[in-house]
């Protein structure tokens, strides 16, 4: 309008506003909330509830995953598979005190401890009414659980709860028993120390098993520049193994609720965006505190108030799909935001020469589509700009492949297929346009 006014000429309103209907971004922000829908979709086709679809936008910008060892790089059931007696003590007597100290743990850890005692040195449960037995229950906080029963003080747990639970009533760790669980840790399994009072009786190998194929999605995702930190309540040296057979980038050894929490704050510091699962309140804050925190549909109420996403198979490797999701669909809204863009680089063709041909000849050189007439040339783009957002909605819907590849990577292909793509097709489609247009009279 303004070089109209100085070169003297009258623009007309109509040309105007189809300059402005062809030159705003029209179709990427046409296909917007169709590609945000398409996500959310997605999302709820593998059974995952986000709040919103921020949410899902949050986890295509993620920048680390927090995830929990157990269930979601290892197949979560630990087994134990041999007693290791402290010098003095024989092999029965471990396994005694190591099955009465799991006779109440459901977890499969505590099951296995109790089937691998009955068929090595067959002890049998015991009746634990008579017996008058006071289970101690397992916390965070302790590290440890057991049984008083018979005056006896049984306590099975991780080395560090144990060393301290003896230390503090005037024992000696035995260093046989360290050297053991030190071995244990190092071939990637999971040490178990059981006590009496203030002596040591042995330890209990847990065997843990990384998940087929995991180790080709975490290279995966650090090709995209995901950073992966596992989180264990494991000392570090099982944590250590295990993270280097799962190739994982980091890992947070005896973790607390307070330190998740406080680790996910120092990468947020760094202007991180992470993503985490959890289950339970005490994984609440954490959850709260993620950008992205998906929680299970199986934990607790808290858990799940705190999470912006929710997990109805309650699958904590889901976490990876919701992630790759949402890169999906911020490559999907990149490479059609640069369709859009190059799109416009045509409409200045068609339209410019148009407005100003009668006034200023010389940029008819610039009609490179030879188009009939600047009505004709007006509303072939304008009509091109309407269909290219009908064509492209299955595209927004599908949204663009996803390939685990770094951004510059993305960017080339971008600038390639849809940069590229995104100027020859509109010069094709004008052009066909305009002949329609000539050959039914319409101007």
């Amino acid at each position: 309008m303004p070089f109209g006014i100085y070169s003297g000429i009258s623009i007309p309103v109509t040309v105007l506003i189809a300059l402005l209907v062809c030159l705003i971004p029209t179709t990427i922000g046409g296909l917007l909330s169709a590609i945000g829908i398409a996500g959310m979709d997605r999302l709820l086709k593998r059974n995952v509830l986000a709040m919103s679809g921020r949410a899902v936008e949050a986890a295509g910008d993620v920048d680390a995953l927090f995830l929990d060892k157990t269930g979601t790089i290892t197949l979560g059931n630990r087994m134990a598979t041999e007693f290791i007696p402290a010098p003095g003590v024989s092999p029965e007597q471990l396994a005694d005190a190591a099955q009465l100290a799991s006779l109440a743990d459901e977890t499969p850890e505590g099951r296995s401890i109790v089937v691998l005692a009955k068929e090595k040195y067959n002890l049998r449960e015991r009746n634990l009414i008579a017996m008058e037995a006071r289970f101690v229950p397992f916390t965070a906080q302790t590290s440890m659980s057991g049984v008083n029963v018979e005056g006896r003080e049984i306590r099975k747990g991780a080395v560090d709860a144990i060393k301290k639970y003896t230390q503090e009533r005037g024992g000696v760790f035995s260093a046989a028993v360290d050297k053991a669980c030190e071995t244990i840790a190092r071939s990637g399994g999971t040490p178990l120390v059981v006590a009496e009072g203030v002596r040591v009786l042995g330890a209990i190998y847990l065997k843990d098993i990384v998940k087929g194929g995991i180790k080709e999605r975490f290279r995966d995702l650090r090709q995209m520049g995901i950073k992966t930190v596992m989180i264990t309540g494991d000392n570090p040296l099982t944590a250590a193994a295990i993270a280097a057979e799962a190739g994982v980038d980091d890992f947070l050894a005896e973790a607390t609720p307070e330190d998740k929490l406080r680790l996910i704050r120092e990468y947020q510091e760094r202007g991180m965006l992470v993503a985490m699962t959890g289950d339970g309140t005490n994984d609440a804050p954490a959850l709260a505190q993620a950008d992205v925190g998906v929680a299970m549909n199986s934990g607790t109420q808290a858990a799940k108030e705190a999470g912006n996403m929710v997990d109805l198979d309650s699958n904590p490797t889901k976490l990876i799909e919701v992630v790759e999701i949402g890169k999906q669909l911020l490559i999907t809204r990149g490479s059609l935001t640069t369709f859009s863009v190059a799109n416009d680089v045509a409409k200045y063709f068609a339209i410019i020469p148009a407005m100003f041909a009668d006034a200023f000849p010389v940029l008819n050189v610039f009609n490179v589509m030879a188009l009939a007439t600047p009505e004709s040339a007006v509303l072939s783009a304008v009509i091109f700009n309407a269909l290219i957002i009908i064509v492209l909605i299955p595209l927004a819907l599908r949204g663009v492949q996803y390939r685990p590849v770094g951004a510059e990577v993305l960017l080339k292909r971008n600038i390639l297929i849809y940069g590229m793509g995104g100027i020859i097709v509109p010069f094709i489609g004008i052009k066909l346009i305009d002949l329609m247009i000539v050959a039914l009279s319409l101007v």
